[in-house]
């Protein structure tokens, strides 16, 4: 198992980083060219410019079993068809029961963006409260795939 973090301007990479750590699990973080990333943990692959460079590199890469830290539901969805398992910096698992409602928000979110009369907020700060949401979560995610790799590993 892997665990690869869409990292461009991801505020869960060290939280990611150093649960892998605890746990033993490789991360590559993946960026583009105008981001610069450092770890004394993690392999870094920067990936060339280009609109959803990094995003099918990183889909290239990930195999089943796998763990993708992302907050892009298209990248989260291809995760999913590959077996891999999909987190959002929020905390929140996609799954195969919900990516589907998550995909069809996003695009109502992006149609509400082209009206004229949209008036939609960004995100809100983030807390620390958000940090441990996201580490609890990611931690459970983590031991579960773990569990699948050796029940796998006994068969």
């Amino acid at each position: 198992m892997t665990i690869y973090i869409d990292a461009d301007a991801c505020p869960v990479t060290r939280i990611a980083e150093r649960v892998a750590r605890e746990r033993g699990v490789p991360v590559v973080l993946m960026c583009d060219t105008s981001h610069l990333l450092t770890s004394d943990y993690s392999q870094i692959r920067v990936i060339g410019e280009g609109a959803d460079a990094v995003d099918i590199a990183l889909i290239n890469l990930c195999r089943r079993g796998d763990i993708v830290v992302t907050q892009d539901y298209g990248v989260a969805a291809l995760a999913l068809g590959k077996g891999a398992r999909a987190i959002h910096q929020s905390g929140r698992w996609y799954t195969d029961d919900n990516i589907d409602g998550l995909l069809m928000e996003r695009h109502l979110a992006r149609v509400a963006r082209r009206s004229a009369k949209s008036h939609l907020r960004g995100p809100a700060k983030r807390t620390r409260e958000d940090d441990l949401r996201f580490e609890e979560s990611f931690r459970r995610l983590v031991e579960a795939a773990l569990e699948e790799e050796r029940k796998d590993n006994r068969s």
